[in-house]
């Protein structure tokens, strides 16, 4: 009995206190594409590399983007070499910092799922209230409904339940989860993050397989609302639309991504500067699956060996790629999911799996 867990923090959480250990055999959690960092295609990276060669140029991301590798290059590389790359603990710093300095452009790297999303529309708002010119954003934001769709209709994985995100969840209620159990019979428990929060989870998940029912179930209610939270949806809709979008290691996933909304789109780094766009605008599909990218920029290229996709897609676990905890470490990551906090490999080699 498979049951994934689709967040970065859960995957941690798991790990951190000893949670496998203690499962009964024939059930098995696995980790899914929970954390942003790891699930941001390659191709996002280059992009930046690109935005980072321009003197006029500042790049603005989180830690966590410092050290994802692309080839032989990270940011963090190249901050090394002299280019203007800042960590920020929020984007809306970002906004100050342009204030300041009107003759440079700043660009931030927006990761995230609608959990951080809501922040950068946020930002979006400000920056055109203050009507700030050197703003720019390179949006590589995803969506959870699509990626779930994708993973519960996916053959070779076979999933019973989803424990669900909480940080995510907050925002887009658990009510979101509804269609996900009712097409493939699979329950939908979203979970918080202490032991308890995640045991009751999995009881709930069990209890409803075990009845041979399905069901969305919420163990987190002290946070998460069937509805979520209104004003940040309303937010993220007012400058974003649905595009199909491609995720490392799994390929792209219709309506799975986020791209400005024209009247928004003098925002987008990428048209600002020229660099081919990421974002494929397809109407939306009833049944989201994962399909090839259809040109080779919006593909990954993993390093030799890397088997990152399949731990994303919860094919593996992270011990079974050859990789794991030789020449791939924390201090020498060979792919994202050993790089990121969230990350999947990371989680596996800091808690000892």
């Amino acid at each position: 009995m498979k049951i994934m867990e689709v967040c970065g923090t859960h995957t941690m959480a798991i790990a951190r206190f000893g949670i496998r250990s203690i499962l009964p055999e024939g059930l098995a959690l696995i980790s899914g594409p929970g954390c942003p960092v790891c699930v941001t295609p390659s191709s996002v990276i280059r992009q930046a590399l690109d935005l980072s060669q321009r003197v006029e140029n500042t790049i603005v991301t989180f830690g966590d983007m410092m050290r994802v590798p692309t080839g032989n290059q990270t940011l963090e590389m190249r901050k090394a070499e002299g280019a203007d790359i800042r960590i920020v603990y929020s984007v809306l710093d970002m906004i100050e910092m342009a204030k300041k300095d009107p003759d440079r452009n700043f660009v931030f790297i927006s990761v995230g799922f609608e959990t951080t999303t809501p922040g950068t529309a946020l930002a979006v708002l400000e920056a055109e209230k203050q009507e700030l010119e050197n703003v720019f954003f390179l949006l590589a934001n995803r969506r959870v409904i699509p990626a779930l769709h994708a993973l519960a209709a996916a053959p070779d994985i076979q999933i019973r339940g989803f424990l669900c995100p909480g940080h995510v969840s907050v925002i887009i209620g658990y009510g979101a989860y509804h269609d996900i159990s009712e097409r493939y019979s699979i329950p939908c428990v979203v979970a918080g993050f202490e032991p308890v929060d995640i045991l009751m989870a999995i009881d709930d998940i069990v209890a409803r397989i075990a009845q041979g029912a399905a069901g969305v179930g919420n163990a987190y209610g002290r946070v998460v609302t069937e509805s979520g939270n209104s004003r940040a949806l309303e937010i993220m809709d007012r400058i974003f639309e649905p595009v199909d979008a491609p995720w490392r290691g799994i390929g792209v996933i219709p309506q799975s991504g986020l791209t400005f909304r024209r009247e928004y789109e003098h925002f987008d780094a990428l048209r600002k500067f020229g660099i081919r766009h990421m974002a494929i605008r397809e109407p939306a599909v009833k049944q989201p699956a994962v399909k090839q990218p259809a040109n080779h920029d919006l593909s990954d290229d993993e390093p030799a060996g890397c088997r990152c996709g399949d731990v994303l897609k919860g094919v593996i676990l992270p011990t079974e790629c050859a990789l794991f905890g030789n020449r791939c470490t924390p201090s020498t990551p060979v792919g994202p999911c050993m790089v990121s906090t969230e990350g999947s490999c990371a989680a596996y080699y800091k808690y000892g799996a």
